[in-house]
């Protein structure tokens, strides 16, 4: 019995110690693949100062890590507190390895000397730690025996006055003065020349024949009771005829006499319409120089002629408008162009004063800071 347990154990331990063996060489293989390192710029400072803690992994590229994660505030060891973290970026080592890391800042406010634990980084769920410092806080010797090198805090002092930095700004003040009453000035006489508004007229020109017919409606209604008013409606009659006459026939009917007229209408042939104007020329003197008064059908007789003289020499003729440009005397046109002067300075003069104005407000905020 002894001897089969014998050969048993012979058999199985071998086995054994080369499992352990071989889990023990691919655990420090795996090992050797993820390097932690734990570091800090300074072991020891000042309360209220800081300090970096470098955390640096090592590992195979692809392989996932996981760093420790701290709150601003939080205390990564009783009395030393994280103030921020910043990553770093992955560098490429080669061989298929890659390096990622963590700075974290510390700081403390209570003299001691404090452990600084191995931080835990995991890769792909497998656990592996830094290696852990220590920081050592001091406080500030302050030398009691010595009170009289202390000095309390003093008031705040007052800049004293200096010319030469309020001198620039003075003298651009008396020009913006200057400038703003040139302006003043300049902006009264602009609203003293007052504009020159010259205007287009359009006149309608109206056919002359129109025109001879529209005199003779208004004739019309002219009162014939008395001599006087015969000779007023006579005169208004003929002068009307002559008018068209000189309009439509282009000779200066106004200053001929009725049988001059009669004389060169003679050209057209129309004896008919000669006679009428004849008949109506002669009645016209009689009235106004031999003292002839007419019978009410008598004047219309004569008013039905001269329209009827009208129509029967009138041309097709439409009404036109005529655009009659204004005409500026040099008194205007100066007058026109002073004001346009005046309006180009009273601009260029408020755009200076407005920009001066600005600088002036950069300087004295730059002062006064």
């Amino acid at each position: 019995m002894l001897k089969e347990l014998k050969n048993i154990i012979r058999l199985v331990l071998p086995a054994l110690l080369l499992s352990f063996v071989s889990g023990a060489a691919e655990w420090s293989v795996v090992s050797a693949q993820v390097q932690v390192e734990q570091r800090i710029d300074s072991i020891e400072m000042l309360i209220g100062e800081q300090t970096l803690l470098h955390l640096q992994v090592t590992m195979k590229n692809g392989q996932r890590a996981t760093l420790p994660h701290f709150k601003p505030g939080q205390h990564i060891t009783p009395g030393v507190e994280v103030l921020g973290q910043h990553d770093h970026d992955t560098l490429n080592l080669g061989n298929g390895m890659v390096q990622i890391g963590r700075d974290y800042t510390l700081t403390s406010f209570d003299e001691k000397l404090y452990p600084i634990p191995a931080l835990n980084v995991k890769v792909n769920g497998r656990s592996y730690r830094g290696n852990q410092l220590a920081l050592k806080v001091q406080t500030v010797e302050v030398d009691t025996l010595h009170p009289n090198q202390f000095f309390p805090p003093k008031d705040v002092q007052d800049n004293p006055f200096r010319w030469s930095e309020w001198s620039l700004l003075f003298w651009l003040g008396v020009l913006l003065v200057v400038l703003s009453a040139f302006a003043a000035y300049v902006f009264y006489r602009w609203r003293q020349n007052k504009p020159i508004v010259a205007t287009i007229r359009v006149v309608k020109q109206v056919p002359v024949h129109q025109k001879a017919l529209a005199q003779i409606e208004e004739i019309k209604h002219e009162h014939t009771e008395n001599r006087e008013a015969q000779k007023v409606y006579y005169t208004k009659l003929t002068d009307a005829i002559r008018e068209y006459i000189s309009s439509r026939f282009g000779f200066s009917a106004m200053e001929m006499t009725s049988g001059e007229i009669i004389e060169r209408l003679q050209a057209t042939g129309n004896r008919e319409m000669i006679e009428e104007l004849r008949e109506l020329f002669q009645t016209a003197d009689l009235v106004k120089f031999a003292k002839y008064e007419t019978l009410i059908n008598e004047n219309d007789a004569n008013l039905v002629n001269a329209i009827h003289f009208i129509d029967q020499t009138k041309t097709d003729e439409l009404p036109t408008e005529e655009r009659i440009a204004p005409i500026l005397t040099e008194k205007d046109r100066r007058s026109r162009q002073n004001r346009l002067l005046a309006g180009i300075m009273l601009g260029g003069v408020i755009v200076a004063a407005v920009a001066l104005f600005v600088y002036m407000c950069l300087a004295l905020s730059d002062l006064l800071m």
